[in-house]
């Protein structure tokens, strides 16, 4: 079995729907287009009919992913977390020791993460150097630019 995919309720919610969506109009509209592609003739020269069915390949990969995903899943509630060191969905205001800039991050799951919205992923390499980590903790961090040095400022939800 997969390891463990730690989401909040909502992104769980935004999941089952797209893996819903998925599995209805758009297996509807992929055997729409293989339909039509079909009745244009040979299929061994057809390329609109091979494009369909590698569409449809790729849309059943991105369906058992999802579908992968939402049974991994476990909901954590953001009022049960322990702030006293760093873990899923915690925020983390990070002081780079060589920069001497401020950062704050929020530690999410693969799903969530959006380096623009300042949701970094628990598997990133900042994210796991981050994890189970105190305030004023200092780390390092290993990203393929080098090593960052870090120090953790504050804990919050």
């Amino acid at each position: 079995m997969a390891d463990l995919n730690y989401v909040t309720k909502e992104t769980l919610e935004q999941m089952r729907a797209e893996l819903n969506k998925l599995k209805t109009t758009g297996r509807a509209e992929i055997a729409r287009q293989i339909a039509e592609a079909r009745e244009k003739g040979d299929l061994k020269e057809n390329a609109e009919y091979d494009a369909a069915k590698e569409a449809q390949g790729h849309h059943e990969a991105k369906v058992a992913q999802l579908e992968n995903a939402v049974a991994t899943a476990r909901v954590i509630d953001e009022k049960n977390l322990d702030l006293s060191k760093v873990s899923i969905l915690c925020k983390v205001t990070v002081l780079n020791l060589t920069t001497k800039k401020s950062m704050e991050y929020q530690i999410v799951s693969e799903q969530e993460a959006d380096l623009k919205a300042k949701k970094i992923s628990v598997t990133s390499p900042i994210g796991k150097g981050l994890l189970g980590k105190k305030v004023g903790d200092e780390v390092e961090v290993s990203v393929p630019s080098g090593v960052i040095k870090l120090k953790i400022e504050n804990i919050s939800v």
